[in-house]
């Protein structure tokens, strides 16, 4: 009955005219036919109009209207209800791509049923569609740069395998149909600055752009992602929406790139607005769609390509090979096959921010919080006498979003969260203290006193996306969501010394954000740092849970804190010397990869299966880490590389492995990787990876070797050495 209703309600929508009498609703025929078949009943002006995002209906061919632009960066963003997850970066902190992909699986549900649930009503707008323009796998090169909250770090590696894991979930594992239609952004080079990059020129080397900024793209095209959106900017001269080398030549030609290609919004039009490329829509959308770019996001197919194709500055022929691309998506998503032909068509509203996914949300969010500073006074007890909670975003919902979010009807702030943890009988005080970025008007302080007579003080600090985001969302950023100022707001530090003086008790610092900070003097004054990113929905319970001792924290640094912005090159600088802990020389606040326990661990013994290596061969890296604490807990094991005989453009180190391991007090395991020759590579002009001979050492650890870590109070790590021949 139910899929009857589904039927009925598709056929009112003008979806289908009658089953199966077209070939291209036949869905026992070939996607290829089935293409041929549909665009030759086209005519010129209908074809047109889809390769346009909010693309109309064609009722006569009962294709109904469809907006293709969706967002998924860490659950169904811009839409219905729906489970809010921990942004990116909090993701990426977990360092655990089986939670990744779990997280994007529960997302993809959501979003089809949603989907499901929006169609049978007849509503098919804008962020309800089953293309998600998700994920975002920009390299976070420089902390100034406010969207590098929605990537998975500063690493290629760690970016490649959470990215890949994320695609595999948002797209499913059936062999005829897709979940949803996963993107890989923002192709290529494209970190900042966001007040330029409508007419920014990236000018990386040929070495960077093969070794930093492209790997993860390959990687999610070898997955088999389904669309890719070019950028904004400018790389090396051409516009990323009319690049020659990138969208023909590595993602076609290179890497046989098989599915569709969309601009990033009204890019098109800063080909003659911004880059000033070209003077006219007309050539602009001509330029775009002879380079490659099958969906315009934006209005300029719309007002420009007729008139482009009547100039003869492009073809129908291009048109076809466009609209075939996106056809060929929307098969494979079931969109011209009858209701309830495919598995996911039955997925109902019982599927969305179910408490099972709400459960995901906060395991994601516990594992992601990084604990930066413990002088042992975490976790608390649950009964002491007096808790004082203070602090801009102890009730902010802003602090738990991050950008590009989805909407709950119940969340937990971190302020929430503390109160369901005590026991009956503790008091806990609450006063916000001071504001997010700005002084207190009334100059009467009745919270800071309040330190000094309570057990403990959690000030919940930090930043939320009104400082830092995309250019138009960031609403108290005075540079268009970038974070050109490194510090925190100087209100929030004055506020956490003030409490500080003449107190000996306790205060905890719990710090939200989305990128890194100048943590210093909040470093120097806490008695315990959390860095808690933007913990989405259950974020409170899953703070609570971590500073109580429910949950030992077990997240690692996806990116460097430099000590300052003076330790790095200017911002518009797209080289890679100086930056990222692959080429950063100065020493840093936190370094990549770091994160502390309630726990001790101690790396006991590595071996290597072979100590040389050739084309071709791999070597086994085993090692022992014991949990030698009192509590049980996870640790991130991760293999680095670094070359003895150190030559120019060679990074000082190199991620090449990762697994995070549960380890019960007292026990030890052996982990293991495997590392092929074709790790130890660098690119040449062409890029081709070539492997290079010399000695390696392989460092096995829970955080990025070096004195810093040890200082911080990472534990020691193994080392072993290799040679490539």
């Amino acid at each position: 009955m139910k899929n009857k209703l589904l039927i009925m309600a598709a056929l009112l929508a003008g979806q289908f005219k009658s089953p199966a009498q077209n070939i291209y609703q036949d869905k026992s025929k070939p996607v290829e036919q089935r293409v041929k078949d549909l665009i030759s009943k086209m005519t010129l002006e209908e074809k047109a109009t889809q390769l346009r995002y909010n693309s109309p209906a064609i009722p006569r061919l009962g294709i109904p209207i469809y907006n293709w632009w969706g967002e998924a960066l860490h659950g169904v963003g811009r839409s219905g209800v729906a489970t809010v997850f921990p942004q990116a970066i909090g993701l990426a902190a977990t360092f655990d791509d089986e939670l990744a992909q779990q997280e994007a699986d529960v997302i993809s549900t959501e979003g089809r049923a949603m989907y499901n649930v929006s169609v049978a009503k007849g509503y098919r707008q804008q962020y309800g569609g089953l293309s998600f323009w998700t994920p975002n796998i920009n390299i976070f090169r420089d902390p100034r740069w406010g969207r590098g909250q929605e990537t998975y770090g500063e690493d290629p590696y760690l970016t490649s395998r959470i990215g890949v894991a994320f695609v595999k979930g948002l797209q499913g594992d059936n062999p005829n149909y897709l979940k949803l239609a996963a993107c890989a952004k923002h192709y290529a080079v494209h970190s900042g600055p966001e007040r330029l990059r409508h007419e920014f020129n990236a000018l990386p080397s040929k070495q960077d752009l093969w070794e930093t900024y492209l790997p993860a793209f390959k990687a999610l095209v070898d997955a088999k992602v389904e669309a890719v959106m070019c950028a904004y900017n400018r790389t090396n001269n051409e516009p990323c929406c009319g690049n020659t080398f990138l969208l023909q030549d590595v993602l076609r030609k290179k890497w046989d790139f098989k599915g569709h290609v969309v601009s990033d919004c009204w890019a098109i039009n800063d080909f003659y607005k911004g880059h000033k490329v070209v003077s006219t829509v007309e050539q602009s959308v001509a330029l775009a769609l002879n380079k490659g770019v099958d969906l315009n996001c934006g209005d300029e197919y719309e007002t420009g390509l007729i008139k482009a194709l009547r100039d003869k500055l492009t073809t129908e022929k291009q048109v076809d090979v466009a609209l075939s691309a996106l056809l060929t998506t929307k098969i494979k998503l079931g969109m011209f096959d009858q209701p309830g032909s495919n598995p996911y068509d039955n997925l109902s509203v019982k599927e969305i921010n179910s408490e099972s996914n709400r459960a995901l949300a906060r395991k994601v969010a516990q594992k992601s919080i990084v604990l930066l500073k413990n002088n042992g006074v975490l976790p608390l007890k649950k009964d002491l006498q007096k808790y004082f909670v203070t602090g801009p975003n102890a009730t902010s919902i802003e602090a738990l979003h991050g950008n590009y979010f989805g909407i709950n009807n119940s969340y937990s702030t971190i302020l929430e969260g503390i109160s369901g943890h005590i026991h009956a009988g503790s008091q806990l005080q609450y006063a916000p203290g001071t504001t997010l970025d700005r002084d207190n008007v009334n100059p009467m302080d009745w919270a800071s006193s309040e330190a000094g007579n309570s057990n403990v003080t959690i000030m919940v600090m930090g930043i939320t996306g009104m400082l830092e985001g995309e250019e138009g969302e960031a609403i108290l950023s005075p540079s268009f969501g970038d974070r050109l100022d490194y510090n925190l707001p100087k209100n929030q530090i004055d506020f956490l010394r003030k409490m500080k003086k003449g107190n000996s008790r306790p205060i905890i610092a719990i710090i939200t954000g989305g990128s890194p900070m100048n943590l210093a003097e909040v470093q120097e004054i806490a008695d315990a740092v959390l860095l808690v990113w933007y913990p989405g929905e259950e974020g409170g319970n899953a703070v609570a849970d971590v500073v109580f001792g429910d949950v030992t924290p077990s997240g690692k640094l996806p990116i460097t804190f430099p000590k300052s912005l003076d330790q790095l090159p200017a911002y518009e600088d797209y080289t890679m010397k100086g930056r990222t802990y692959r080429y950063m020389t100065e020493e840093p606040l936190y370094p990549f990869g770091f994160g502390l326990s309630y726990t001790t661990f101690s790396y006991n013994k590595i071996e290597l299966s072979n100590k040389k290596i050739k084309k071709g061969e791999l070597v086994k890296v085993a090692a022992t880490v014991t949990n030698t604490g009192n509590v049980d807990a996870e640790e991130v094991v991760q293999l680095y590389i670094s070359a003895l005989d150190m030559e120019p453009g060679l990074p000082l180190y190199s991620l090449k492995g990762f697994k995070r391991i549960a380890l019960k007090k007292g026990e030890t395991k052996t982990v293991e990787f495997e590392l092929p020759a074709a790790a130890f590579t660098l690119a040449n002009d062409a890029g081709e990876m070539i492997e290079r001979r010399g000695q390696y050492k392989i460092s096995v650890s829970g955080s990025l070797p070096g004195k810093r870590s040890a200082e911080l109070g990472a534990t020691k790590g193994l080392e072993a050495m290799l040679t490539v021949q």
